[in-house]
């Protein structure tokens, strides 16, 4: 029997008994439907991580040189120890540094923590506090919907003035232009000069309740009050460089600190590719166990069509014995099984994907979690429904094609 005309047969018989296809079908539509929705989510997650997290907080093409690594991963008490024996870093080893770098890369100091700061308009709120030079704005790519950035000249001064991001300038000048208007923060007025574009958040985490200062300012007493370097963020035009650049600075920092051959860092380069490492390793976790549910529906489906497939056997075996005598072959037999069984598995499996995807949509929609339709896990599923229906129809269709048509022609 030619292949097509199997499958044209499968479907017929499919619409004759659509409550039976229907049941049959269900096993492997459920299972397909959550192996999308769970490829989806974390695709989705993966995404976000990677665009929004990387990009807005870690920024693209960039290495901060700090103490410490931000400890994405999990780590040990022993780690943590080792961290905190660590020496701090201080502006006269970030100024050789510097003099190492290559001409092209951008680099600011970056000291960051959180404090409280108020108006006379509004009551005080938490802000991310930042104090930098004025190369961090070009770093982050931030751009101003008014105002402007310091200068380099306002950070030689120490100038008491702030950049602000739109939500904290929502909050502590409701209806009003904050621009040269004052902002308290750890007691001492700040002149705000310009305001943030909504930079959105990562993981509901705001990154528009922020002040930007010059490092040289006074809030340096709050960003990094031990007179140390929180980080030095370094930006490269291009991933090639920004290697190179980042084993140059280990070479001068290590050279600095007299580390002999034998000793480990006892400071941390970190890009976002090695921040993404930790991530990266949760997303094949997160896909692994996440499968393991619609796997057990995708068995729980083959054993159902397995079974149908029996009592169609048993109900078809007059058919079977006629299809014998008029010539039709083992083989031919056996043939038209499998594609019924793989027929109905790949509908339910059709079927099974629209939901997922619109499972999919639904949560992204109504729900914090991020998600993305991975288009790899479409004809994965469809192979994976094809994969289900022969497995499970390979004994009936066996059993049908060992039937004696003598014996079959004689089943009422």
């Amino acid at each position: 029997m030619p292949f097509f005309e199997a499958v044209k047969l499968a479907f017929a018989t499919i619409r004759v008994q659509k409550l039976k296809s229907f049941f049959t079908l269900l096993g492997v539509m459920i299972g397909v439907m959550f192996l999308i929705a769970v490829v989806s989510i974390v695709e989705g997650m993966s995404r976000y991580v990677e665009d929004d997290f990387a990009g807005a907080l870690l920024g693209v093409n960039t290495f901060t040189l700090r103490r410490g690594d931000q400890g994405f991963g999990p780590r040990s008490d022993a780690d943590w120890r080792e961290i905190q024996r660590r020496p701090r870093l201080y502006k006269a080893e970030v100024e050789q540094v510097r003099t190492a770098l290559p001409p092209g890369l951008v680099s600011s100091i970056e000291n960051m923590t959180f404090a409280y700061a108020s108006s006379p308009l509004a009551r005080p709120k938490q802000v991310q506090l930042v104090s930098a030079e004025e190369s961090y704005f070009t770093l982050k790519k931030y751009k101003l919907t008014s105002g402007r950035p310091f200068t380099a000249q306002e950070v030689t001064l120490g100038s008491k003035v702030v950049v602000i991001g739109s939500e904290a300038a929502t909050h502590f000048f409701p209806g009003l232009d904050p621009l040269g208007r004052e902002l308290r923060i750890g007691g001492s007025p700040y002149l705000v000069i310009g305001v943030i574009e909504p930079q959105g958040s990562v993981f509901g985490f705001s990154l528009d309740r922020l002040a930007i200062g010059p490092h040289t300012s006074p809030l340096a007493r709050i960003t990094n009050p031990r007179g140390d370097v929180r980080a030095l963020v370094v930006q490269s035009p291009n991933p090639v460089l920004l290697n190179a650049a980042m084993e140059e600075v280990r070479t001068v920092m290590r050279g600095i600190r007299h580390l002999s051959p034998s000793q480990k860092d006892d400071f941390a380069l970190e890009s976002s590719a090695s921040a993404m490492s930790f991530f990266n390793e949760l997303k094949g976790k997160l896909i692994a166990f996440g499968t393991a549910l619609p796997a057990i529906g995708l068995i729980v489906g083959a054993l159902v069509i397995m079974n149908i497939m029996l009592v169609a056997v048993a109900e078809r075996t007059r058919e079977i014995g006629i299809r014998k005598a008029l010539g039709a072959r083992r083989r031919d037999i056996m043939r038209q099984f499998l594609v019924e069984s793989a027929s109905l598995s790949v509908l339910g499996a059709a079927l099974g994907i629209a939901l997922g995807v619109g499972m999919a949509k639904l949560i992204a929609a109504f729900s914090p979690l991020p998600a993305g339709v991975a288009l790899w896990s479409i004809p994965a599923a469809v192979l994976l429904g094809a994969g289900v229906g022969i497995v499970a129809g390979l004994y009936p269709a066996s059993r049908a094609a060992s039937l004696d048509p003598i014996a079959a022609l004689r089943q009422e």
